[in-house]
């Protein structure tokens, strides 16, 4: 979603989502979530925040090498430092 599609009208039918019941959201074949589920979930926190920010070029270009979303990689990276940081102190 960018900007732009905030714009746009909603192609939802809420008057049908309204009417449904839960059960009619209920689906059988799903699993249930074990406690193993929640150990392993990954929180991940709101938006995104935009900034300039130099790195060297051969770390760009590691990541960037590793293929589509790269920067989601970095912060990736990024946030387990923090997490260990935070972690340690």
């Amino acid at each position: 979603m960018n900007k732009h599609d905030i714009d746009k009208p909603s192609q939802t039918n809420w008057k049908a989502v309204d009417k449904l019941e839960d059960a009619d959201l209920y689906d059988e074949d799903l699993p249930e979530l074990s406690e193993t589920f929640w150990q392993n979930a990954v929180f991940i926190p709101g938006p995104k925040k935009q900034l300039t920010l130099r790195i060297d070029a051969d770390v760009v270009e590691y990541f960037r090498a590793q293929g589509p979303d790269y920067q989601r990689r970095m912060n990736a990276v990024l946030r387990h430092y923090m997490e260990v940081q935070r972690r340690r102190s």
